[in-house]
């Protein structure tokens, strides 16, 4: 497979990501007890991402804040870490 089929790919994840955890991620919260906005904004933003946040506004304010944190939050943590995570999979696989 080569370079340019994995942009449309990770696109066509990314908005099935967010479609179904906008879909699925209120009811799946309610189930399991969760009450509070921000927990709610914080669950839909980092695993739905704008998807998620847009479902979380719609849910108030609040909801929606958290949500926009946790994608700021999940996108400065992943871009801060993943090249050490990368390095120490790597590493634990053998490679250079």
């Amino acid at each position: 497979m080569g370079r340019a089929t994995l942009p449309p790919l990770t696109a066509a994840v990314v908005i099935a990501t967010g479609v179904l955890g906008a879909v699925l991620g209120p009811p799946f919260l309610r189930l399991i007890g969760i009450r509070s906005p921000t927990a709610f904004g914080l669950a839909m933003g980092a695993a739905a991402h704008g998807i998620g946040t847009a479902r979380a506004m719609e849910e108030g304010e609040l909801a929606g804040a958290a949500s926009g944190l946790a994608i700021g939050l999940n996108g400065a943590l992943t871009a801060l870490l993943a090249p050490w995570l990368v390095a120490w999979v790597l590493r634990l696989l053998g490679g250079s």
